[in-house]
């Protein structure tokens, strides 16, 4: 295995693919049968500033140049080898947020994250206009909340991006994005395969009066789907990615894409009637759509897979963050007695234990939110705990009921649509932090959807290995196959995973609790309006 690696790097032949998540960069490299053979990680934060939560320029560059120098340290480490020269290279980031540029390609504001809720009046608005649900963090939320609240900055706009199409466009010199990821500026059309015109036309007249110096497709990038090429590596872009100099420029790029988009292409769900669900600092659910839904639905948005299939996608901001925090308190109080910590002992002891608690929890509900919840209508969030005195306080219970809550607006809003909706599934998989600790995760989310959950090995790889297929779908589709048949015969080889079916005693117990949980978010409301 390590002569084969070995001889893929040198002959050029391995793909890259380098994801910006919430908390950490990462890249993985794969061979031909695209198994991963290194990887690179870079640990990150976002700063609250002024008000919004973003990464400055200098910490986005600076963290992906230290994750590809911790992969090229990995490569020469374990093969001795140094890494010149890739077949292909894909990068793929958390979606929508707001990155708008000036024509000398300069930041105008500081990079808006998918995580602020400060555009509600603009989403409302755009909802209506449009007769289509519009999330508070896509992208014409954003640019539209800028012009209601008067920002100078907007008229000089010439470029407005993600973040995955700003790292592609100083890299290539494209001002391109995956379809995916497109889909959550502005809503494209599954039919055009691109942005929805009448929206476009619609948002024009809207701003009209303002006499900006531009219309919406002059700042857009333009969309491509999977498969289709966006460009090569310059030698600039080479430099930015690889300061040591060793990496040579003209290897072509996929498209840019979102994380929902390689998180759906890493489970093997961008096929009609299947679906995936990633957990980890945030949570979404995917379900790839036979047809549109019956109306727009505000806690259910519609973006599209990488080549362009409608999506009903719930998007939690929070998930497995306050999970992880009191996790943490567990492991400080086991370092006060002396007890030697192995982090993958203490998730996976606190978890399994959870599981021998009631199935209600005992009436404990928590809340997980460490900033806004769109989903439930809060726009700051403070995480809870909450019981009654007469309330089946125990430690299964209390970290059952930290489970649950990290799954619980995913439920709210997937009750829409399957029981409302009756969407039909035929597999959904799960991947992400959630899910590292075997069983559990699968357990607690079939409870939650009542729908079986399948984990695969591979998911654990995340969305830069899913980013990495779709570089490998562009180089290596031979046989011109669409991008669910490469994934379902050339890369998975019909491998579902594991599965967990829902157990009737949990499902039972997860609608009780979700019940309670509806019902005490008013106290959530409370603790946003009244604790600072």
């Amino acid at each position: 295995m390590t002569n084969n690696a070995k001889q893929t790097i040198e002959s050029g032949k391995a793909v890259l693919g380098i994801e910006f998540g919430s908390t950490r960069i990462k890249a993985v490299l794969i061979d031909e049968n695209h198994h991963p053979i290194a990887q690179g990680a870079h640990e990150w934060e976002n700063q609250l500033v002024d008000g919004l939560w973003t990464y400055s320029i200098d910490t986005i560059w600076k963290g992906l140049q230290d994750c590809y120098a911790d992969l090229r340290a990995n490569v020469r480490k374990e093969y001795d080898v140094e890494l010149e020269t890739l077949a292909s290279l894909g990068f793929s980031a958390m979606m929508h947020g707001y990155m708008a540029f000036n024509q000398d390609e300069q930041i105008l504001v500081p990079f808006r994250t998918w995580r602020n809720t400060n555009t509600q009046k603009a989403a409302a608005e755009l909802s209506k206009l449009f007769q289509y649900n519009i999330p508070l963090r896509w992208s014409i939320s954003h640019l539209y909340q800028c012009i209601l609240d008067g920002e100078a900055h907007v008229k000089d706009i010439k470029y407005l991006t993600t973040l995955a199409g700003y790292v592609h466009w100083q890299l290539t010199g494209e001002f391109v994005l995956g379809i995916g990821d497109a889909s959550g500026m502005i809503p494209v059309d599954p039919n055009t395969k691109t942005y929805d015109a009448t929206m476009v036309d619609k948002f024009n007249t809207l701003v009209a009066s303002k006499h900006y110096p531009w219309q919406l497709l002059d700042i857009l990038p333009t969309t491509l789907n999977a498969g289709e090429k966006a460009g090569c590596l310059t030698e600039k872009g080479a430099s930015l990615l690889d300061v040591s100099g060793h990496l040579k420029a003209g290897c072509p790029l996929c498209p840019p894409e979102g994380d929902a988009g390689t998180g759906m292409v890493a489970t093997n769900a961008v096929k009609q009637r299947t679906g995936n669900v990633s957990a980890g600092t945030s949570s979404f659910s995917m379900i790839v759509l036979e047809k549109e839904l019956s109306k727009p639905y505000e806690m259910i948005d519609m973006v599209t897979t990488p080549d362009g299939s409608l999506v009903a996608m719930v998007h939690c901001n929070n998930c497995t963050s306050d999970l992880n925090a009191w996790v943490n308190i567990f492991k400080e109080y086991q370092q006060l007695l002396g007890v030697p910590v192995d982090m993958n002992e203490v998730f996976g002891k606190l978890y399994n234990h959870a599981m021998t608690g009631d199935a209600d929890c005992g009436g404990l509900v928590a809340y997980n939110y460490f900033s806004g919840e769109p989903v439930t209508g809060l726009a700051e969030g403070r995480p809870l705990f909450v019981r009654s005195a007469n309330d089946h306080f125990s430690l299964a219970n209390f970290m059952r009921a930290n489970l649950y809550a990290s799954v619980a607006v995913l439920k709210i809003g997937n009750d829409i649509l399957f029981n409302d909706e009756h969407v039909k599934v035929d597999r959904i998989t799960g991947h992400g932090g959630l899910f590292k600790t075997e069983g559990v995760g699968q357990r607690v989310l079939a409870a939650a959807i009542n729908s079986p959950i399948s984990v695969m090995k591979t998911a654990g790889e995340g969305g830069a290995w899913g980013i990495a297929l779709l570089a490998d779908y562009l180089v290596n589709n031979d046989k011109q196959q669409t991008l669910a048949d490469y994934l379902e015969h050339k890369v998975f080889n019909g491998n579902t995973g594991t599965e967990i079916a829902p157990d009737a005693h949990d499902v039972a117990g997860f609608n009780a609790y979700i019940e309670n949980y509806k019902s005490g978010l008013a106290i959530e409301q409370a603790a946003t309006a009244n604790k600072k």
